[in-house]
């Protein structure tokens, strides 16, 4: 490879470097899994996949889960940051 090659591509790789550890420290990303669910990545080790109807069902819910959460907020643990 010639010099201008090698600073073309390590430019490239640093460009690249730099939009993955944007994406990875924003946390939270989603997919469409395999079998066609939707996977939300970065909430902890493994991704959490459910189908579309489970999460609209899910979501609907959302202040319900907000009232339970506070309502049992002594009871609850939450998980320290890394």
């Amino acid at each position: 490879m010639t010099d201008d090659a090698v600073k073309a591509e390590l430019e490239r790789l640093r460009t690249e470097n730099a939009a993955l550890k944007a994406q990875s420290s924003r946390g939270v990303s989603l997919k469409v899994s395999e079998k066609g669910g939707v996977s939300v990545y970065g909430l902890g080790r493994f991704p959490v996949t459910l189908y579309k109807e489970q999460w609209i069902k899910l979501l609907d819910l959302a202040d319900d889960i907000r009232a339970f959460i506070k309502a049992h907020d002594a009871e609850l643990k939450a998980k320290e940051p890394r």
